[in-house]
């Protein structure tokens, strides 16, 4: 069974991260979710709290097939200033493991240069956060092992994917059918 990890920091955007959790989950495919903090307790942009299940500290980053990045501004800067986050997704971009991000959060993987070459999406007017990246004005995009999404309305399409490029693209369209997403 695959293993995705996503990860949770203080001014996430809670759509972002809960409903493309929710998708993958609902799959079988397994989540969790990761604070980057020391505490389990992560506060969203909009002032939601969520327990993450656990701590970036405390993660095994060999289990996961997938590393993924809600966004959210200042979700986004905080992950973005996680220097563990930061060397597991170049790691994980190295070797081919699969990463995914939404809205502002490609800006990461832009500047670590792991979008170089690729096709990408974001939020508009973060496109210039993704130097090297053909820019591509669509829900989500994915390039070989790299998946973007352009914003909280592309969340469920995000997580759709992710269950197609884990799973099937046949249990991604009975997901869509059973969440009256794709009828």
């Amino acid at each position: 069974m695959s293993m995705v990890y996503a990860f949770l920091a203080d001014g996430f955007e809670e759509t972002e991260a809960i409903a493309v959790i929710d998708v993958i989950r609902r799959s079988g495919i397994s989540v969790t979710t990761v604070s980057i903090k020391d505490s389990l307790e992560v506060t969203g942009s909009h002032n939601i709290k969520v327990m993450a299940d656990s701590k970036i500290n405390d993660v095994d980053f060999n289990k996961a097939d997938m590393l993924f990045l809600p966004g959210g501004v200042t979700g986004t800067n905080n992950l973005g200033g996680c220097e563990k986050l930061c060397s597991e997704l170049k790691s994980f971009a190295q070797s081919g493991k699969k990463l995914a991000a939404i809205c502002a959060a490609p800006s990461i993987l832009g500047q670590l240069g792991l979008l170089e070459g690729k096709k990408a999406t974001c939020y508009p007017g973060w496109e210039d956060k993704l130097p090297g990246a053909e820019y591509i004005p669509e829900k989500v995009v994915t390039d070989g092992n790299i998946s973007t999404g352009k914003g909280m309305g592309a969340s469920i399409d995000l997580g759709l994917e992710i269950v197609s490029i884990l799973e099937s693209s046949e249990k991604s369209q009975e997901i869509g059918k059973s969440i009256q997403y794709l009828m």
